[in-house]
């Protein structure tokens, strides 16, 4: 080893691979403790209550500025173009198909998932994860998958609260704001809504909370330099979930609007 701790034969890029290699081995010992028995219920409604009660009122409260923010620009814009009767349908499918599950992850990721990353992180430098290990505790089973599911159970909840906040925030601000007309409003968003549209919502929502739950845990599990390496590692998992996030939002919306054809009218 040479001083600084990095080996001879590393080069640019090989840190960061090895961080990817190390994080996509722990979401698949996740999977394959999915079946295993015994599951540990009373932990998964512990951290799912967690999740939920530092992400519900945050949610709520991003998403009816969210879904107002959307519903006034695209009413300006159909105004200017004259095509005034497809606001509902344009603001919905927005929030519906990018908004929510975007927020429902940013919020998962930013409350829930740096509270899982500090107490897996305290757990580490206290040695309870080596205690556990030696006990012949498997700590992937016991601690991580519990709070992987919880993570996506409470992010799909959360995915259908934002939905219908940002759509009802749409429904206030086009109507009340601008002027809009109740029945052109809805009448244009059963004209262009279909279901696909939510369930990529709720499967975006549920790849994202695991996404989340697995860097946190990666990030918990591997804190460096005590507890101020703790603090580093919450920051670290809320910074790399966002990069995933965003990504997988980008590869996601691309397949469906691909494989998916668009509602005629």
């Amino acid at each position: 080893m040479t001083r600084g701790g990095r080996a001879p034969t590393d080069f640019p890029g090989v840190r960061a691979l090895r961080q990817v290699g190390n994080l996509a081995t722990l979401a698949w010992l996740v999977f394959r403790n999915l079946p295993r028995r015994p599951f540990q219920l009373r932990e998964f409604l512990q951290q799912a209550w967690l999740f939920a009660s530092v992400t519900i009122l945050p949610t709520a409260l991003v998403a009816i500025p969210f879904g107002a923010v959307i519903a006034l620009q695209l009413g300006s814009l159909t105004e200017q173009i004259g095509a005034q009767s497809f606001t509902g349908a344009a603001s919905a499918l927005a929030i519906v198909q990018q908004a929510s599950p975007l927020i429902t992850a940013l919020l998962v990721a930013g409350a829930g998932g740096s509270a899982m990353c500090a107490d897996l992180g305290a757990r580490a430098i206290r040695e309870e994860i080596d205690a556990m290990e030696v006990l012949g505790i498997n700590p992937v089973h016991r601690l991580i998958v519990p709070r992987v599911l919880a993570a996506m159970f409470v992010s799909v909840l959360l995915n259908g609260l934002v939905s219908v906040v940002g759509v009802m925030g749409g429904y206030f601000f086009n109507v009340v704001m601008q002027g809009g007309t109740p029945g052109a409003y809805l009448a244009s968003f059963n004209a262009l809504a279909q279901l696909p549209d939510l369930w990529i919502s709720e499967f975006k929502a549920l790849l994202y909370g695991f996404v989340a739950g697995v860097v946190a845990a990666y990030r918990g599990l591997n804190p460096r330099g005590g507890p101020k390496g703790v603090g580093d590692a919450v920051n670290q998992a809320v910074v790399i979930t966002f990069l995933l996030l965003f990504l997988i939002n980008l590869i996601l919306t691309g397949i469906y609007l691909q494989v998916v054809p668009p509602k005629a009218l």
